[in-house]
C-alpha cells in the first residue's frame, strides 16, 4: 500500500450512534483522543422518576460539552434522510437502541461498524452484559464489527476480551466494556479503513440470543439457588436493580454474597444478626445492599436496624 494514500482515522468524518452510559463514556474517550466526531444520533429524552423530570440521554450530554450537532429520532427507520447533509465517511453505533436501516447503513463511504457488548456470535441481541453475568460467565469482550440488515450478524472484524470478576456487576463491567470498546476502536479502525481487516464470518451454529431484560425478570425468588441469586443480583445492579418481595413491599437487592452451602430447612427466610441474611435451598446469602421501595440505598446493618417488620419474614 502506498503510505501517502493512507486513510488516517482520525481525519474522517464520523457520525456517532449511541445512547445510555456505555456509549457516553466510549464517546468521550474518542472525541479527547482526536477523532473527528462529527455528530450524534441517539434516542430521545425520557421522563424520569415520579416527577417525570425530562432527562437528557448520556450520549447527549457529552456531546453537547463538545459542541457536537445532537440528532434524536423516534423512528430512525422512517427518518433518516438528513444523514445525508452530514456526509459521514463513517458511521460508528455503540448501545443505539433501535434497528439501522439498509438505506441508513449505505449513506456513508466506509460503511457502518458496530461495537457489541459480547465476544459474538454468543450474545447477539439486546442485553448481552447482564445475560453474562447471569450465566456466570468468566469473561466478555466488545466485537467490532461489520453491520449487516440483520441483528448483530455482520462479520467480526476485532474482539478486545475483558475478564468478568467474582465482585463485577452490571454497572463496573459497562465501565470496562467501555474502555475496551475505545481500545478496539483505536487500535483497528485504521486497518479495516485501509481494507487491512478482512473479518470474520460468525458462525451461526454457535449463535446464541441476549433477550432484552424485561420488569418481570428483575424478581428475585426462594426458587433460585445461591449461585443464581447472586448472580441476578450482580447482573441487574445498579440498575435497574434485583428485587425481593417481602408482605407485599419491594426490597431491591444491589450487593450479596454468599455465605455457605448449608442446605436450610426453611428456605427464603430474612435473618436479620449483624446484618441482612436470606436462606436458600442450598445455602445462605448474604444481601450487603439495599434499598426499600421509596426509600434510600443502606447497607444492610443500617436497613436491619430500621426494617425489622422484615425480621423472619419469607420471600415470594
Amino acid at each position: 500500500m502506498i503510505v501517502q494514500n493512507k486513510v488516517q482515522s482520525k481525519k474522517i468524518r464520523i457520525l456517532y450512534m449511541g445512547t445510555p452510559e456505555i456509549s457516553a463514556v466510549t464517546l468521550k474517550m474518542l472525541i479527547e483522543a482526536g477523532y473527528n466526531i462529527v455528530g450524534l444520533i441517539a434516542q430521545v429524552d425520557k421522563e424520569v422518576g415520579r416527577k417525570h423530570i425530562l432527562e437528557k440521554v448520556p450520549t447527549k450530554v457529552v456531546a453537547e460539552e463538545f459542541n457536537i450537532p445532537v440528532y434524536q429520532v423516534e423512528n430512525i427507520k422512517n427518518n433518516y434522510e438528513f444523514v445525508k447533509e452530514i456526509n459521514p465517511d463513517l458511521i460508528l453505533t455503540l448501545a443505539y437502541g433501535q434497528i439501522i436501516p439498509q438505506g441508513l447503513i449505505d449513506i456513508p463511504k466506509y460503511g457502518c461498524l458496530n461495537l457489541h457488548g459480547s465476544i459474538l456470535p454468543k450474545y447477539r441481541g439486546a442485553a448481552p452484559i447482564q445475560r453474562a453475568i447471569l450465566n456466570g460467565d468468566l469473561e466478555t469482550g466488545i466485537s467490532l464489527m461489520e453491520m449487516v440488515d440483520k441483528m448483530d450478524a455482520g462479520r467480526v472484524y476485532a474482539v478486545e476480551k475483558v475478564k468478568i470478576e467474582d465482585n463485577d456487576n452490571y454497572t463496573s463491567l459497562q465501565a470496562k466494556l467501555s474502555l475496551a470498546a475505545f481500545n478496539v476502536t483505536d487500535h483497528y479502525l485504521e486497518l479495516y479503513l485501509n481494507g487491512l481487516l478482512p473479518g470474520v464470518k460468525q458462525d451461526e451454529s454457535l449463535v446464541t440470543i441476549a433477550k432484552k431484560i424485561k420488569p418481570e425478570d428483575e424478581l428475585l425468588t426462594k426458587e433460585l439457588n445461591v449461585k443464581e441469586f447472586v448472580n441476578k443480583v450482580r447482573a441487574l445492579a445498579m440498575v435497574p436493580g434485583a428485587y425481593i418481595l417481602v408482605n407485599d413491599k419491594k426490597i431491591k437487592v444491589f450487593e450479596a454474597e454468599k455465605v455457605d452451602d448449608i442446605p436450610n430447612e426453611i428456605v427464603g427466610e430474612l435473618i436479620f444478626k449483624k446484618g441482612v441474611y436470606l436462606t436458600l435451598k442450598d445455602g445462605l446469602v448474604h444481601l450487603k445492599l439495599l434499598q426499600l421501595e421509596g426509600k434510600k440505598i443502606l447497607d444492610d446493618k443500617s436497613f436491619a436496624n430500621g426494617g425489622r417488620i422484615f425480621e423472619h419474614a419469607i420471600i415470594n
